[in-house]
Formats: C-alpha cells, sequence, structure tokens
C-alpha cells in the first residue's frame, strides 16, 4: 500500500502522547510468526498494556496490540506481541491467549480496530519506526486464525497515522481524523503540523488532520466523500461511535487543547453537524471513550485532560435529547486514559486497560459498567451499578 514513511528505528520514539511531547524509548516484542494460527494457554490473564485494541463479537471481547512500561525506568518500553490475541468471555468471565499466523508485519499501538461480521478491520498505527497506513483482516470466527494483509485495493488510501476513529455504516468502514505524517497526494481536509515533532530528529514531522476516508467492503475502494456543514477541527485521540446513520465524535487533542466538542456527520449525506455541550456537562478529554449502548446512547468514560489529570468521571448521553447525565459508579479512584471500551450484549460495558497516570502506569482490571434496559414502548435506560472485576 502507497504512503507508508518511517521514522528513526527504536529508541527515538515519542508515542506517549495524543500528539507528540515527551520522549520515550520502545522496542519490538520480536516474535516469528506461525503460518497457522494456535492456542496456548502460558498466562491465565493478558498483560497491562495502552494504545490496544478490542472489539466484540456474539458475547466474546478480542484484545491486540498496544505496549506496556518497562519494568525498570529509563529501559525500552515493550510493543507486545503482534501475532497474540487474548480473548474474554463476557459470561464466564475466562481469558484465553491464541496465537494468529498471516503476514501482520509488525507490533503496533494506537492502531483502529473494528468487527464486522465476524472479521477484525485494523487500519495505521504506530510501530517503532513511525506510523503506518496498512490495513489488515482477521476472521474470528475461523478455526484457525490468520491475520491478512489488504494490499489489492483501489482508490487513494488515508495518510499513515495512529489515534484516530471509525465508524461502520453500510459496509463501509468510515475513518476520521488522527495524528501521523502529512498526506501525499490530494486529500480532502485539513492537516496542521505539529511544530514539535520534528525537533531533535531527521523526521518528515508529524500533525493533527480531521480528514474522513470510507472503505467499501464490498468494491475494495478508497473514497472521500464531500461533506457539508460545520466541520469539526482536526484532531487525535478522540472517540468515535455509530448510532444508527449518525456517526458521532467527541473530544480528542488538537495542538496544546483537549477538546469536549460533540459533533456527529449524516453518514447518508455527509452532513456535519455540531451539538451543544452544557457548561457542567463533560470537560474536555482525549484518550477517553465513547461506546454505544443502546440505539439511544452513548456511554463516556474517562481521559486526559488539558491540565493532565488523568479522569475517572462517567457520562450517559441521550442521542435523542441532546443530553448529558452523569453517571454514578464506586470506582472513581480508577482512573484510565488510552483504554478500550466494549459494549456486551447484556447491556454491559467493559473497559479494559489503559493507564492511570499519562501512561506511567498501566492497568490490568476489566471494569464493568451495567447499562440494564427496560424495554416498555419507548427505550428506558436504568442504570444499575458499575463493578470492577479483577483477576
Amino acid at each position: 500500500m502507497a504512503d507508508v514513511q518511517e521514522d528513526p528505528p527504536a529508541g527515538e520514539d515519542d508515542n506517549d502522547s495524543d500528539g507528540d511531547e515527551e520522549g520515550r524509548l520502545f522496542v519490538w516484542m520480536e516474535e516469528q510468526l506461525e503460518t497457522e494460527g494456535s492456542e496456548t494457554f502460558e498466562l491465565d490473564a493478558p498483560a497491562e498494556r495502552s494504545g490496544h485494541v478490542a472489539v466484540v463479537d456474539g458475547n466474546v471481547m478480542y484484545v491486540w496490540g498496544g505496549y506496556k512500561n518497562a519494568q525498570t525506568h529509563g529501559f525500552f518500553d515493550l510493543y507486545l506481541p503482534r501475532n497474540e490475541i487474548w480473548t474474554y468471555n463476557m459470561e464466564s468471565g475466562v481469558w484465553k491467549k491464541h496465537v494468529a499466523g498471516g503476514n501482520l508485519h509488525t507490533s503496533m499501538s494506537g492502531s483502529c480496530g473494528v468487527c464486522v461480521d465476524g472479521i477484525l478491520y485494523l487500519f495505521g498505527g504506530h510501530h517503532a519506526r513511525g506510523n503506518t497506513n496498512r490495513i489488515y483482516r482477521l476472521s474470528l470466527r475461523a478455526t484457525t486464525l490468520v491475520w491478512e494483509e489488504m494490499k489489492e485495493l483501489k482508490g487513494l488510501p488515508p495518510s499513515s497515522k495512529d489515534k484516530l476513529g471509525c465508524w461502520v455504516h453500510r459496509n463501509r468502514l468510515v475513518f476520521f481524523g488522527g495524528y501521523g505524517y502529512a498526506p501525499q497526494g490530494s486529500h480532502r481536509g485539513t492537516f496542521e503540523y505539529d511544530e514539535s515533532s520534528s525537533l531533535g530528529y531527521d523526521s518528515p514531522g508529524r500533525g493533527w488532520n480531521n480528514h474522513i476516508h470510507v472503505l467499501d467492503l464490498e468494491t475494495l475502494t478508497w473514497s472521500q466523500p464531500i461533506t457539508h456543514g460545520n466541520t469539526p477541527s482536526p484532531r487525535a485521540a478522540h472517540a468515535c461511535a455509530t448510532v444508527g446513520n449518525r456517526g458521532y465524535v467527541f473530544g480528542g487533542r488538537f495542538k496544546m487543547h483537549r477538546l469536549n466538542d460533540l459533533y456527529y456527520i449524516d453518514l447518508d449525506t455527509w452532513e456535519w453537524h455540531e451539538m451543544s455541550v452544557p457548561q457542567l456537562g463533560p470537560v474536555g478529554r482525549s484518550w477517553h471513550s465513547f461506546t454505544p449502548v443502546s440505539s439511544d446512547h452513548i456511554f463516556l468514560f474517562g481521559g486526559f485532560t488539558t491540565e493532565r489529570e488523568t479522569l475517572s468521571d462517567a457520562w450517559l448521553y441521550c442521542v435523542s435529547k441532546n443530553e448529558w447525565r452523569p453517571f454514578k459508579h464506586n470506582h472513581t479512584e480508577s482512573p484510565r486514559l488510552w483504554h478500550t471500551a466494549c459494549s456486551g450484549p447484556d447491556g454491559e460495558v467493559f473497559v479494559f486497560g489503559g493507564c492511570a497516570n499519562n501512561l506511567l502506569s498501566h492497568r490490568r482490571a476489566v471494569l464493568v459498567c451495567s447499562c440494564l434496559e427496560k424495554l416498555v414502548f419507548r427505550l428506558t435506560k436504568v442504570v444499575t451499578g458499575f463493578k470492577l472485576l479483577s483477576y
């Protein structure tokens, strides 16, 4: 695939930020990829991590990638093995480790993952030598797990980036925003250089964008729609949620600011709409999660503020009323950023991984937020609790 650029080798990476702020040291955890997937049970739970991918198929959550801190300060941080997939059964609470084969080239963090009809699509990310715009797929229901790079795609692909968002609509993957290299070719939208990203190294520099790229899974073609309305600013480490034919995006970082704005785009007409956020609503943040829990509600949890505070607050957003409601829970002392959050089949939201303090303290507990539905003639959302699963 075109437009793949690389930065200097491991040891000169700075991927601890929703932009690029403080230098960090990374190294790959290299392993031999097997030609066929197999299953092992060496550990009873995955390693702590941030910047990973988590998706749900049925009652199973699949976790891939990310990185963890070195055990000793000043040593290399570690990208998690690229051939390792962890599954979490939402009913039994049991983790299993799987080893996938195929041609996934490298371990990464900040990739964008989404599950469509039992297939995990993985786009972009950051590895020890820079950003990528490769896209892969993995059939989660196959007897053996095998990664496949999607090489024979038509159209202009997105630029190499990480920390982007995605919506799914009508068998199309719709990617928005992110942080990475300047686009090569004619891309609709805005790219803003991060002036600090190229200081000190022979690097092409990176920045934020508000590009929309659509991958049609039937024609295997990339395209960029012509959008209308009030377009959001470029951003990265935002969170996206699909509700019906609307693609919602909340927050994210642009330059030195972490935002608390809310937009949705009509995925049929490509018109943007900005929604008001009340003064007493959620504060600006990046690296949060924004998870649909019904056809009318989206669950917001955690994140990182402009003041560098890691958050543990939770909110329930009502789509039809454009209304934010604080969600009370018993784990305000468990802040998270750059975690994942997945909605289960019983209305629960499973929050896994992330950090408690500016990516310096990873987490491996699974938070479960119970959002039980009571169906009458209209949807009524009843929140009954928030519990912590640990192992």
